[in-house]
């Protein structure tokens, strides 16, 4: 099963190990000329500061991202799943993973960058700036990515692996997942019996389930496993209309605890 996650605009400076990104490391070799292709065009586009600034949506403060972009190519690099912060990630934990944890995230993780495509929780990849609303030279990063990331998608659940599709809605137009074999996952509410779609705690409610993930790593090749797993779990994971999956975002405030020690409102 391969979880499928959104990226985040906050990322960690440095990095430890080799610097310099090397394409070739990443897995999902099928992407490596889309890559190149983009990495290269970003770089263009980062020459001219005032260009980037507007392409990209910085403001003043932000206005080191493009310094960021320019050298992408030789700055260092770390995991992906530890180089992405915000309420999506900061709940995972990536600090406290051992090994084994580790090797269980890069198996069945994967995160769905602007810049690479798709990279396993492992892949080495550098400090970047590049949203999927982006605008590059060219052509957009909607035409440039959507047929290569479906394929690739498609090619996986061929190979009989079930996608649950983490995704922000924006990253899911830069490379849909093929249905059915895949799940897009919907985070609700459940307050006062009535259920409504989350934004504000969308991504923390994700970041919590994949933590969860992390630490129980089960071993799930279908969504009937996944459910049963989630029940088990006590997170409440359902079937929901159009094959989607809901969420309920108060059934992960354990983890939350766990997490923060207080338990907050989700």
């Amino acid at each position: 099963m391969l979880f499928l996650l959104p990226p985040s605009e906050t990322k960690l400076d440095g990095g430890s190990g080799t610097s310099g990104l090397d394409l070739t490391a990443l897995s999902f070799s099928q992407l490596g000329d889309v890559r190149r292709d983009v990495t290269s065009r970003l770089l263009a586009l980062s020459s001219d500061r005032e260009a980037a600034m507007s392409a990209l949506k910085l403001g003043p403060r932000l206005a080191g991202e493009v310094d960021r972009n320019l050298a992408v190519e030789s700055s260092p690099t770390l995991p992906a799943l530890a180089r992405y912060t915000g309420v999506l990630f900061d709940p995972v934990g990536v600090a406290e993973l051992d090994e084994s944890g580790w090797r269980w995230a890069h198996r069945h993780i994967a995160v769905h960058s602007a810049l690479f495509g798709l990279v396993r929780a492992g892949d080495p990849i550098p400090a970047y700036r590049l949203s999927h609303d982006s605008r590059l030279p060219e052509a957009s990063l909607k035409s440039t990515w959507s047929a290569p990331v479906a394929s690739l998608l498609a090619e996986v659940v061929d190979e009989g692996e079930f996608v649950v599709d983490l995704r922000s809605e924006g990253y899911v137009a830069l490379g849909p997942a093929p249905r059915p074999g895949s799940a897009f996952v919907r985070v609700v509410s459940d307050a006062a019996g009535r259920r409504r779609a989350l934004n504000h705690f969308n991504k923390k409610s994700k970041g919590l389930l994949v933590r969860r993930l992390l630490e129980d790593r089960p071993e799930l090749v279908d969504l009937d496993d996944l459910l049963e797993w989630a029940r088990w779990a006590g997170i409440l994971l359902e079937p929901s209309v159009g094959g989607e999956l809901a969420l309920v975002s108060e059934s992960l405030l354990g983890v939350a605890r766990q997490v923060t020690g207080t338990g907050p409102t989700l």
